[in-house]
């Protein structure tokens, strides 16, 4: 009786910590800016803003998915320097535009060609012909910054 309780409290514990995974992957999913093919920056490769120092495109060819958040690199390097750590090299407020969740708390679209890492993360920002939001970023990062991060708590709980 006594093993048969233990064998159910182990078997409860698991599926509760797997379904509290599964929970948070697709709320990653729902929150994160994935497109509409469901890809991260579009496609371009996260490791390459920090050992290229530019935006690079991806390839279906070097794919992998982080908690449920679906990547490509641009070469297998990339991918396996990701996989040995992802939250080093994932972009910030889920890939979407640093300066409108500091400004605003709002989820915007970005142009992954317009990107900042700072302190050792990538931040990825809103470009069109007449307002580069990397700009407005620049001139109070500090305090941008502080808000967006309490902003992003609010979609990722």
């Amino acid at each position: 009786m006594k093993k048969t309780l233990s064998i159910l409290l182990l078997v409860a514990t698991i599926f509760l910590q797997n379904s509290g995974f599964a929970q948070s992957q697709d709320q990653r999913k729902q929150q994160y800016n994935l497109g509409k093919a469901g890809l991260a920056i579009e496609g371009y490769d996260p490791v390459a803003y920090f050992v290229s120092g530019k935006a690079v495109q991806g390839s279906n060819k070097f794919a992998t998915s982080y908690q449920g958040v679906l990547y490509y690199f641009s070469s297998q390097q990339n991918k396996d320097l990701f996989k040995s750590n992802p939250d080093k090299y994932e972009p910030q407020y889920g890939g979407w535009c640093a300066y409108a969740m500091g400004a605003t708390g709002e989820k915007v679209e970005v142009d992954p060609e317009t990107f900042k890492i700072t302190d050792g993360k990538l931040y990825l920002f809103y470009h069109s012909w007449t307002n580069n939001t990397l700009l407005k970023w620049n001139k109070d990062e500090k305090s941008l910054k502080s808000k967006a991060d309490v902003s992003w708590k609010v979609f990722i709980k």
